[in-house]
């Protein structure tokens, strides 16, 4: 008999098509106290969760397999991954569930199978280490931005979860550096800094291989391998965070937003925009301003 795992949005809540958020955070007792301590074995289609146990006992059940927490910990679960989890009454943490399409670290995992966080993993934290009590602080943080719901909220959230993510890969990886997966990631890292650098000039993916001391293929394949994605791909897409922040929160026109980043005229750059968003700057920007204003006449 083949039992049939089922899909929710958060658990409990049966999945609804597109969500209405990007991301949720809350505390792990919030929840699994509604449900007898055990969240029953699940899957999330598009979301990627983090758990962040720091007190309690309990075990996560990842594609099958039993891990017991050795708190502090952090289970990590990506899109499409089965899992449930059992938690003891005095369970002190929280659970962040992020649309994963929409933080740049964990969207498109399903084409980078070789990124660490493409695989479902309990990450146990050793209590000496300062990035440790880093990695707690932080999450606090993201849980009071999240609840307080003040101005700025979404950037600030998004930054920290950049900073979680990265000094998570750290404590699962710590040889990273060794291994040729290991090096082709640290130079996608180092490509991501110089296209934040340089993305308003519209560099070609040839002028960042030569500042990289490697062939365009090579960056190519290599960037593929760590990514899913090609070089230019990786370029387009700071483009279009950019442009993105630039039609939520400044007043700029959508010419000028396009001068800024680069493009010959307003006509391309909405092509482009849509392209990858599948909305036109307007709608994106009309479409998300209405979100900022709903959130904020929320209780």
């Amino acid at each position: 008999m083949v039992l049939s795992v089922p899909t929710y949005d958060l658990y409990g809540e049966r999945s609804s098509g597109k969500p209405d958020f990007w991301m949720h955070c809350e505390t792990i007792a919030s929840r699994s106290s509604l449900h007898q301590w055990e969240i029953g074995l699940h899957r999330h289609d598009s979301f990627f969760q983090l758990l962040y146990i720091r007190n309690g006992s309990g075990d996560a059940l990842l594609q099958g397999e039993t891990l017991p927490f050795r708190p502090p910990c952090v289970a990590v679960v990506p899109p499409g991954i089965s899992h449930g989890f059992r938690f003891s009454r005095d369970v002190d943490g929280m659970v962040i569930t992020v649309v994963a399409d929409q933080l740049r670290l964990t969207s498109g995992l399903s084409k980078r199978p070789a990124d660490w966080l493409a695989s479902p993993r309990l990450v146990v934290l050793d209590p000496e280490a300062s990035d440790t009590s880093y990695l707690g602080e932080t999450f606090s943080r993201i849980l009071e931005e999240f609840d307080g719901r003040r101005t700025g909220r979404n950037d600030l959230i998004e930054a920290h979860l950049v900073s979680v993510l990265l000094l998570l890969r750290r404590a699962a990886i710590p040889q990273a550096g060794e291994g040729a997966r290991e090096i082709n990631q640290m130079r996608v890292e180092v490509l991501q800094e110089l296209i934040g650098r340089h993305f308003r000039e519209q560099l070609p993916a040839e002028a960042y291989a030569r500042l990289l001391n490697l062939s365009p293929t090579h960056l190519n394949r290599l960037v593929r391998e760590v990514t899913g994605s090609s070089t230019h791909d990786l370029i387009m897409a700071r483009v279009i965070d950019e442009a993105r922040r630039a039609l939520v929160f400044t007043p700029n026109s959508i010419q000028r937003i396009a001068d800024n980043l680069g493009f010959a005229d307003a006509a391309y750059f909405s092509r482009c925009f849509r392209k990858r968003t599948g909305l036109t700057p307007r709608e994106y920007r009309e479409t998300e301003r209405e979100k900022l204003r709903q959130a904020e006449l929320a209780p």
